[in-house]
């Protein structure tokens, strides 16, 4: 076995290596976020706070784990300080989802992972700006905005319940408003085309494999049933139709900008669509298990059902919007077809959400119909417009997490 050295951080975005995959590590760091994303999920499930508190403490989570991202594609080097430095916020996620729990759930204990995780994250930055000279202007607005919502994240963990959720959103605020300050500096240093749409796509996978998981629990509460049964069939089958949509048009090319071009709406939005996106997954999922679970015993509650739709709903407008912001590169045409039909589906989930009288088996089913037609119209388009131009024509430029 080798010994992990020491090894300074350097930039990694500047077109040095033609392809990048996620690193072992990066893999390995997301099991955290499986963890909590879970509890999460059960917190839900178990009626605790609502879909509101549910979307707030998903976005925390998903800005946690894309601040590391946006870091380890421009400067990952997995040296020994790297990888110490992550578990350290792997051990900061693990607190987080534990104080999501039910039984130990504590605002305290949030904010503390929260802040250690951000700590660390300085830590990081703090690094590559001894070490990497050509981006020390972006980097020195980053601890500077970074270190401050860190600052308000710990001093949080010590202030009364009101005060503390108060606090939270001046963090967020802070830290959301630092790359958009530093954005003229973030052209110069853009995000790495390969890699970053990888990452954003392995994280969509985690979330949809809470779906996957939660079928299952769905069906293990109950006896074998051909209601429960079907049900569970019907909600893999939603799961894969999601998967087959996503992934079978998210190349991640809207992240190439062609050299003319300053500035781009598109890049921003794709990436930050994703938080949806992966929020709607995340609700479903719920969806999912209580509609499994509910299968065959009279109609379905109205909260439970709007659950479903609605968050099902949400997917499908977020796929609307990353399509659409596609819709300048390589495959545009295929692109605002699909977008049509991601807008399309979005109604159809409203009507079957109208039914008060439907069981859970057909609510499921309902959206599975939706879900299959959206599959059979992608096909449909593509084939009508033509398959997709390589994105080579494109130039790697300033993609940016503004």
């Amino acid at each position: 076995m080798s010994i992990v050295r020491v090894t300074p951080p350097r930039l990694r975005t500047m077109g040095q290596e033609a392809h990048r995959s996620a690193t072992w590590l990066e893999l390995f760091y997301d099991l955290a976020f499986v963890v909590a994303v879970a509890a999460l999920s059960a917190r839900l499930l178990e009626g605790v706070g609502g879909i509101g508190p549910f979307f707030g403490y998903f976005a925390l989570l998903w800005w946690l784990w894309a601040s590391h991202t946006y870091y380890a594609d421009r400067y990952d080097t997995d040296d020994l300080v790297y990888r110490v430095l992550a578990a350290v916020q792997m051990v900061a996620v693990v607190i987080i989802a534990s104080s999501l729990s039910g039984e130990t759930e504590s605002t305290v204990a949030f904010a503390v992972g929260y802040a250690t995780s951000r700590w660390a994250l300085v830590l990081m930055y703090w690094r590559a700006y001894r070490h990497v000279t050509e981006t020390r202007e972006l980097v020195r607005g980053y601890l500077v905005g970074f270190s401050l919502a860190a600052v308000v994240w710990s001093l949080s963990s010590i202030v009364s319940e009101d005060t503390r959720l108060a606090l939270w959103a001046v963090a967020l605020c802070v830290d959301l408003a630092t790359p958009w300050v530093m954005r003229r500096q973030q052209a110069q240093v853009p995000l790495d085309v390969s890699h970053l749409p990888e990452r954003f796509g392995l994280f969509t996978i985690l979330v949809l494999g809470e779906s996957i998981a939660a079928v299952v629990a769905g069906v293990a509460h109950h006896e074998w049933s051909a209601p429960h049964v079907v049900t569970a069939a019907v909600g893999i089958g939603i799961a894969t139709a999601l998967w087959w949509m996503y992934f079978d048009n998210a190349s991640g090319t809207v992240v190439r900008r062609a050299s003319h071009v300053r500035r781009t709406w598109r890049p921003t939005a794709w990436i930050y669509t994703h938080l949806p996106l992966a929020a709607g997954l995340g609700a479903l999922g719920v969806g999912l298990e209580l509609s499994v679970s509910g299968a065959g015993v009279g109609p379905m509650p109205g909260s439970e059902r709007w659950l479903l739709v609605g968050s099902a709903a949400v997917v499908l407008g977020a796929m609307a919007l990353i399509q659409f912001a596609s819709i300048s590169v390589p495959g545009g045409p295929v692109n605002r077809a699909i977008t049509i039909n991601r807008l399309a589906g979005i109604p159809f989930l409203v009507v079957i959400g109208l039914f008060s009288s439907l069981e859970a088996q057909w609510v499921a089913l309902g959206v599975l119909g939706v879900c299959v037609a959206e599959v059979v119209a992608d096909l449909t388009a593509t084939e009508e417009v033509g398959p997709v131009q390589a994105p080579g024509e494109f130039e790697a430029s300033a993609g940016s997490e503004r």
